[in-house]
């Protein structure tokens, strides 16, 4: 089995920062991309993220220049450093990985922490 656990989310004020890290854990034997995506409430989830294995990175036009991800595939970890951060960033953010396993390749999602953005 594979797992994906978030940390560090919680509430700052606007203009503040947080960091995220997501663990993956598991009869892992290869990670590709690792995302973040995030889920406003009443709104679609949506990818803020993304980084392949060798470290190219993409970003929503919401979050460029404010966020930035990164991932130690020696941990099998992967972060989002959220700086600048306003209230519309409030939502549940969620790792997501494509993951292959000794049974097949497959994705996996963490469980989703919450930011919260106000004053």
């Amino acid at each position: 089995q594979v797992q994906l656990v978030e940390s560090g989310g919680g509430l700052v004020q606007p203009g503040g920062s947080l960091r995220l890290s997501c663990a993956a854990s598991g009869s892992i034997f290869r990670i590709n991309g690792m995302n973040w995506y995030r889920q406003a409430p009443g709104k679609q989830r949506e990818l803020v993220a993304h980084i392949l294995s060798g470290g190219t990175t993409h970003y929503d036009d919401a979050v460029k220049g404010r966020f930035t991800i990164s991932r130690d595939n020696a941990k099998n970890m992967v972060y989002l450093q959220m700086n600048s951060l306003k209230p519309e960033d409030t939502a549940v953010y969620y790792c997501h990985a494509d993951i292959e396993t000794f049974q097949g390749r497959y994705d996996f999602w963490g469980q989703g922490t919450q930011v919260t953005v106000s004053s």
